[in-house]
C-alpha cells in the first residue's frame, strides 16, 4: 500500500486511524500522508463507535432470530475480522513476552516481535474470549449490546494514555508498523476524552431511564483505570516503554474489566 505524502487535511488523521485499526478498505477511497499515521491513537476510541456499534446491532437483532450464544459468537467474530485480529495478536504476543522473557528487557522484546506464538499467548486467548463470552452472555442482549458499544471506545481512550505515559520501547525502524506515536497536544487530549466519553454517557443515559440505575459510573470508570495503571507499572518495571503489542493488550484487558465491572453491578438484578 502506498501512502501518500502530500500536505495533510483536516480529515486526514481520523482517515488513518479507520485505515491502521480496521480493514475496510478506506485506503481505496483515500490514501493521508505518512505522518498523519503518527497520531493515530487520537482518533482509536473514534473506530470503536465503529467496531463497538457492529457488535451491539449483531447482538440486539440477532438475538431476536437466532440463540444468544450464537450471537455473541457471530459479534466476536466480526469484530476480529473487522480490525484483523490487530489486538489480540497484540495480546498473545504480551503474554508470551512476559511470560517468557522474564525480567530481561531485550527478550521481552525479542518475544514479542517473534511472528510464532506461545504457549503463553494461547493461554491468554483462550481465557480472555473465554471471559468476554461469559460477561456477554451474563449480561443478556439488552445490556450486552448497549455495554458492547460503550466499553469499546471508552477502553480505548484509557488505552491510549499509554503512548503518553511511556516512551516507545524500540526504535521507528523496529517498530512492527514503522510507526511511533505523537505526543498528544490540548485539542487531541480533548478530542480523544470526547470520542471515549460520549458513548460511556449514552450507557449511563439509558441505564438510568431504563435500567434502574444500576451501573455505578465510579466503579465502570475505576476498573479500566486501575488495569491500565496495573500495566503500566509493569510495562516500566519490565521493558521501561510501551510497544504496539501493548496498546492492544491495555484496550482488551479495560475493556474485559468494563465488562467484569458491569456483570458485577448489574448481578443482584439477574440470576448468572
Amino acid at each position: 500500500m502506498q501512502i501518500s505524502t502530500n500536505t495533510s487535511r483536516w480529515y486526514d488523521r481520523p482517515w488513518a486511524a479507520f485505515i491502521f485499526f480496521t480493514r475496510l478498505p478506506f485506503w481505496r477511497l483515500h490514501q493521508p500522508p505518512k505522518e498523519a499515521y503518527t497520531s493515530v491513537v487520537e482518533f482509536w476510541p473514534l473506530t470503536g463507535w465503529l467496531t463497538g456499534a457492529l457488535m451491539a446491532t449483531i447482538i440486539w437483532f440477532g438475538s431476536k432470530v437466532m440463540p444468544f450464544p450464537i450471537i455473541l459468537l457471530a459479534a466476536i467474530a466480526v469484530r476480529l475480522l473487522l480490525t484483523g485480529a490487530l489486538h489480540e495478536d497484540g495480546l498473545a504476543d504480551f503474554f508470551d513476552g512476559f511470560g517468557g522473557g522474564g525480567t530481561n528487557r531485550t527478550r521481552i522484546l525479542a518475544i514479542m516481535k517473534d511472528s510464532h506464538i506461545g504457549t503463553f499467548g494461547v493461554l491468554s486467548l483462550i481465557f480472555y474470549f473465554a471471559l468476554l463470552f461469559s460477561c456477554m452472555y451474563a449480561l443478556g442482549p439488552l445490556y450486552a449490546s448497549v455495554v458492547a458499544f460503550a466499553a469499546d471506545p471508552f477502553s480505548k481512550m484509557v488505552a491510549g494514555q499509554i503512548t503518553q505515559l511511556l516512551p516507545y520501547a524500540r526504535t521507528e525502524e523496529q517498530a512492527k508498523a514503522h510507526n511511533i506515536y505523537r505526543r498528544f497536544n490540548v485539542f487531541a487530549g480533548l478530542s480523544l476524552m470526547i470520542q471515549g466519553l460520549s458513548p460511556f454517557a449514552a450507557l449511563l443515559y439509558f441505564d438510568y431511564h431504563w435500567g434502574n440505575a444500576l451501573l455505578n459510573w465510579d466503579y465502570l470508570v475505576a476498573a479500566p483505570c486501575f488495569t491500565m495503571f496495573f500495566l503500566y507499572m509493569l510495562m516500566l518495571r519490565r521493558i521501561k516503554g510501551y510497544t504496539g503489542d501493548c496498546c492492544g493488550t491495555v484496550f482488551l484487558l479495560c475493556e474485559l474489566a468494563f465488562y467484569l465491572t458491569a456483570v458485577a453491578l448489574l448481578a443482584p438484578s439477574f440470576t448468572l
